[in-house]
């Protein structure tokens, strides 16, 4: 089987590695892909832009591609697989409108109350004063969100009214989000721990994959500016058995079967960001309709199964005649992030000591890289914020962090960062 995987982050490597172990796989393509996966024997990058829905199509056709499987949120909301089943080609991925609710906060949010699916109150406004005029009657703290994609940053917690109305300027006035805020949606601030909660679905089957919990927050003791992700572990302590319930009755099974009876077309991965209260209530934060990232880089080397059967039945609606089987490991992934991010990224930085693995028994470490490009002189440099992540796996979660942590300290790159307490609360 012939794979094309979109996009060009740390995910995009995670996925192409896995496949790569497929029994299924022969070749396998990333577009555009990075400096990691150019560096992978059985890996090769195609320049194309993962949002030239037409180029990567051409490409599919043109090389017989047998699954196209898309990383970002970006070509999914812009209906890469409406485009490609239209020219015959398999896509995993959901349609353009099951896509809106990631691509759409105020679509999401309107879904869930359509589902009685259990949700923070909320408001949208596309009027500026009248968002403001909501803000002086509600409870502090308060959640502002752009309403369109803004790559994971369009979301400030306000702990006073003054900064919910800089909030609401920086995303309707001052345009920091783009179009992405031309529309808010103001939210009520739940209490709890929150964890991330991803199954595998053609619309009517579900898979649940294991559970994981991320850090948004760029510095140690989730201080300092959201940002993409500081690094994630696999599984998450907080969901125990009966929560797992909770969620597949009260959020999961309702979510599937919302999009089944409202005719959108869904065959992909299902990413629920959860707010778990002192009560053991799972409440939804947000959905992205693909594999969060660094979600990615903990959960797949938790799957035993082979990845490129259980995508290819999905994306044929078959996943009725499959099952995920996991290791029974733990695993955490830390970030490495260029200096000044996320306000900005130092780029062309050398990098060194990143091809280092750890393999000492059931314990180990690699990399997998995300803003990474090989320049002209052959050399590995950086090219974007997140930059790589370290993945350490172990039969206990302390030692996968140790293992993490371990190799990170192998890897140099002048002026990086990353956070030094990954799994602090599970730990």
């Amino acid at each position: 089987m012939k794979v094309l995987i979109v996009g060009s982050g740390g995910r995009e490597h995670a996925l192409a590695w896995k496949a790569s172990r497929s029994d299924l796989t022969s070749e396998i393509y990333v577009a555009p892909g990075n400096g990691g996966t150019a560096l992978e024997r059985d890996i090769t990058n195609v320049e194309i832009s993962a949002e030239d829905i037409d180029g990567l199509a051409s490409f599919a056709l043109k090389n017989k591609i047998d699954l196209t499987i898309v990383g970002p949120e970006v070509p999914l909301v812009l209906g890469i697989t409406d485009e490609f089943k239209k020219k015959g080609l398999r896509c995993f991925g959901p349609s353009k409108d099951a896509a809106r609710l990631e691509g759409s906060k105020d679509f999401m949010k309107d879904f869930l109350s359509r589902n009685n699916i259990p949700t923070a109150l909320y408001k949208s406004f596309t009027d500026i004063n009248l968002a403001k005029d909501y803000v002086k009657n509600h409870s502090i703290p308060v959640v502002i969100k752009a309403d369109g994609l803004a790559a994971g940053k369009g979301v400030i917690i306000a702990n006073s009214t003054e900064e919910a109305f800089e909030a609401i300027e920086q995303c309707m006035e001052d345009k920091e989000f783009g179009e992405a805020g031309s529309k808010v949606v103001i939210e009520e601030f739940l209490e709890g721990e929150e964890a991330s909660f991803i199954v595998l679905t053609d619309g009517n089957v579900i898979l649940p994959l294991a559970s994981s919990q991320d850090h948004k927050a760029r510095d140690d003791g989730d201080k300092g500016p959201n940002t993409g992700g500081m690094g994630a572990y696999s599984p998450a302590p907080i969901i125990t058995n009966r929560i797992h319930e909770r969620i597949m009755q009260q959020i999961i099974l309702p979510t599937v079967e919302g999009i089944h009876s409202e005719g959108m077309a869904y065959r992909g991965f299902l990413y629920v960001g959860l707010m778990i209260d002192e009560d053991g209530s799972p409440g939804v934060i947000e959905f992205n309709v693909r594999f969060g990232d660094p979600e990615t880089q903990v959960t797949l080397p938790l799957i035993s199964s082979d990845l490129g059967q259980l995508l290819l039945a999905c994306a044929e609606g078959r996943v009725k005649e499959e099952e995920c089987v996991f290791h029974e490991l733990s695993a955490a992934t830390v970030v490495l992030a260029s200096e000044g991010y996320p306000a900005a990224s130092s780029t062309g930085r050398k990098i060194s000591g990143s091809e280092i693995r750890i393999e000492e028994g059931l314990t180990s470490a690699y990399v997998h890289y995300a803003g990474t490009v090989i320049d002209g002189e052959g050399r590995l440099v950086s090219s974007g914020g997140r930059v790589l992540s370290v993945t350490g796996l172990a039969p206990t979660l302390g030692d996968a962090v140790a293992a993490a942590y371990e190799l990170i300290e192998c890897i140099e790159l002048e002026g990086s960062h990353y956070r030094s307490d990954i799994a602090y609360r599970a730990l």
